[in-house]
């Protein structure tokens, strides 16, 4: 009788550890999950801060987002040639670049080159940045 009071006991006080070590981690803020997680993605896209130049006036200029913390950045730009189609949007790095959203919807901006922008007037280019086929910006 000893015996099985003791195993379970035991085994009452293992399950609870177990249930608080679950319990610490799902109590752990979801920004600090999430730059952990941006952590290395930051330092790639880091680079990606100045001005970038597209066709017909087109621009994107990128800076952190200080504030926000790393791997948070600020994307000003003119996308297109309406009136409308300017503005400051807020971008976080991921694995494949900076993901953001503006009046169009859901965006991922991505390392290429000119031949990715899908534009003939940047197809020399080798140092550029896709939003998607048609929208491109690169440095000289």
């Amino acid at each position: 009788m000893a015996k099985a009071a003791l195993a379970l006991s035991t085994l009452l006080l293992i399950s609870g550890c177990a249930q608080n070590s679950n319990n610490a981690a799902s109590d752990t803020p979801d920004s600090v999950t999430s730059t952990g997680q941006s952590e290395p993605h930051h330092q790639m896209t880091d680079q990606w801060v100045g001005r970038w130049t597209g066709v017909e006036g087109l621009f994107l200029e990128i800076s952190k987002d200080e504030p926000e913390g790393p791997g948070h950045y600020l994307l000003h730009m003119r996308y297109g040639l309406d009136a409308d189609q300017i503005g400051t949007f807020e971008g976080q790095a991921t694995a494949e670049g900076i993901r953001f959203k503006r009046g169009d919807g859901p965006q991922l901006l991505r390392a290429g080159d000119g031949k990715a922008t899908g534009m003939k007037w940047l197809l020399e280019k080798e140092d550029c940045l896709v939003v998607k086929t048609g929208e491109g910006y690169c440095r000289d």
